[in-house]
């Protein structure tokens, strides 16, 4: 705690221009900053001011050591600051983007009981599946589904998530059930707009990754419409899991190529800028995000009973071969 004291003193000495000023700042005597300042120069073996009668003014050493200390000091207190917010309650405005279909579905009921547990917070959500900038925006938080790529945020894997192939069994019983990505070709996919890759489903080929550019009757940026609409065979759609989880389980719709879609890297995640700690809003919420939709997710139920009929189905169909 001396070395803390000396550093303190130091540095008090320099922004204030004075061994006196630095007493005041401090609330201690000038004696006691003089002998804490000798104490440091002794223990350190150089000089790190040149004292008048005037003014003080830095030492080269004292200009290298007055940077350092200073963070150190910064640090300290954003330090004890951190602590002070953990124990906090969550108060002012939560803004955050989300998906659309998602955030409607999984991210908005949280987000409303999260206001009913913190009167004192207000919450505005952007729900949009466009990749908002965090900083330049002025967003706290964004809700993501997928894959990610080098964003420069903090990121948290709230939960797991993986795409289907489908359609339904009688338009698959109509048309054939495509067998190799370059099938798909064949088929009216219904397609998801996004960004600039419009029609690109990046699936698991024989090498690796492929972006399997495709054609189809729709186009839309809504996923419910899709969904709506190879509910209606229309067409094969790649969805999301917490999308057609029921839907696979009861039969509605039927999973193929369930090996090309595959990733290790998806998931549902929570992105929020860098900060050296977060603020208790954000960092309540996160945990909240955590707790209800992962690691086991609220679709999971669904899903389990839905992959045994996708093995099956995937099984019958090897077999038939």
């Amino acid at each position: 705690m001396s070395r803390l004291d000396e550093l303190e003193v130091f540095v008090r000495i320099v922004d204030t221009g004075s061994l006196s000023g630095a007493a005041r700042a401090l609330g201690v005597s000038k004696a006691h900053v003089s002998k804490r300042l000798a104490a440091l120069e002794d223990r350190l073996g150089a000089r790190l001011l040149q004292r008048t009668t005037r003014k003080v003014s830095l030492t080269d050493a004292g200009r290298s050591f007055y940077d350092r200390a200073g963070t150190i000091l910064r640090d300290l207190e954003e330090a004890e600051r951190a602590v002070v917010s953990l124990q906090s309650a969550p108060r002012g405005l939560l803004r955050m983007s989300v998906p659309m279909s998602f955030g409607q579905r999984y991210v908005l009921p949280l987000a409303l009981e999260f206001m009913r547990r913190h009167p004192e917070l207000a919450v505005e959500i952007s729900f949009s599946d466009r990749r908002v900038n965090l900083v330049e925006e002025g967003y706290d938080l964004a809700v993501r589904v997928g894959t990610l790529g080098d964003a420069d945020v903090v990121r948290r894997r709230i939960a797991p998530t993986r795409n289907f192939l489908c359609a339904t069994p009688a338009y698959l019983d109509a048309h054939g059930t495509p067998r190799t990505l370059a099938d798909l070709r064949s088929h009216p996919c219904l397609l998801y707009v996004f960004e600039s890759e419009v029609g690109v489903w990046r699936l698991q080929g024989a090498d690796g990754e492929e972006a399997v550019r495709l054609s189809g009757p729709l186009l839309t940026n809504y996923g419910e419409a899709i969904l709506d609409a190879v509910r209606l065979g229309l067409g094969v759609a790649l969805l999301p899991d917490f999308y057609v989880a029921e839907d696979l389980r009861s039969g509605r719709l039927a999973a193929f190529l369930t090996g090309a879609t595959d990733s290790g890297e998806r998931g549902i995640w929570a992105l929020y800028p860098h900060h050296r700690h977060l603020s208790a809003k954000v960092r309540l919420f996160v945990d909240l995000l955590a707790e209800r939709l992962g690691p086991r997710p609220p679709w999971a139920d669904c899903l389990e009973p839905a992959q045994r009929v996708v093995e099956s189905a995937t099984a019958r169909s090897a077999a038939s071969q």
